[in-house]
């Protein structure tokens, strides 16, 4: 009898031990199945607002400004233009690496908008204004077109492009730098910028405008534009 009921003990013990078992394997599995489907919810929900964020970036934007100075002589004069047919082009990653690495960015500028912004606004305008400076004899507008990107650090960038000016193409480059707020992964906004040399377009500032050259070498037009890119 006795025997009996130690072997009922021990029969009674392992059932229960393989019942603990089998719980225990089943929460595990549950937790996993439970982890994965988190995962690909995030996973999803993350792809599908990336994918939404760049296709916004294809949208062509108008009416922006571009801030513009020309160094000439020991003088500098600062002014402002409209920005027309502004395309920014951020294509799809299908990698998850940084899709501003294949960004292309063109726009155009109408001269005949330009207004300076300090001094004699009116004087200075007529200045930049006048006729061979910006303003050729078709009224071209100041065309730029980005031919070739380089990531040169964390949300840096060398945009290197063609420039033209009264119809005359040149090579220039340009550099961008990504604005994000803090816990944003994709870029907020770019900040173009860079300098050009006007002689590289026959430009001679000081000539055209006062009626004599300075003994410069060359004569800077720097440029600067805000760009949101959502």
């Amino acid at each position: 009898m006795t025997l009996l009921k130690t072997s009922q003990i021990n029969l009674d013990g392992n059932i229960k031990i393989e019942i603990m078992n089998t719980i225990k394997k089943g929460i595990f599995v549950i937790g996993i199945i439970a982890t994965g489907a988190l995962l690909s919810g995030y996973i999803t929900r993350t792809s599908t607002s990336f994918k939404k964020e760049v296709k916004e970036e294809m949208v062509s934007k108008t009416n922006k400004m571009i801030n513009m100075f020309v160094t000439h002589g020991h003088c500098s004069t600062p002014f402002a233009g409209v920005v027309d047919n502004l395309d920014v082009n951020i294509p799809v990653r299908s990698d998850m690496g940084n899709p501003l690495e294949d960004i292309s960015i063109s726009f155009e500028v109408d001269p005949n908008s330009f207004k300076a912004c300090r001094g004699d606004k009116v004087e200075l305008t007529s200045r930049i204004k006048t006729p061979g400076v910006f303003i050729g004899n078709n009224d071209e507008k100041i065309i730029f077109k980005s031919t070739n990107v380089y990531t040169m650090g964390i949300d840096w960038y060398q945009i290197n492009g063609k420039m033209t000016v009264k119809g005359i193409e040149r090579e220039v480059k340009f550099f961008a730098t990504g604005i994000r707020n803090t816990y944003d992964v994709m870029t907020n906004s770019l900040v173009l910028q860079g300098q050009v040399n006007l002689f590289d377009w026959g430009i001679d500032y000081d000539k055209l405008v006062n009626g004599r050259s300075e003994e410069i070498s060359t004569k800077w037009l720097y440029l600067n534009m805000k760009i949101d890119l959502c």
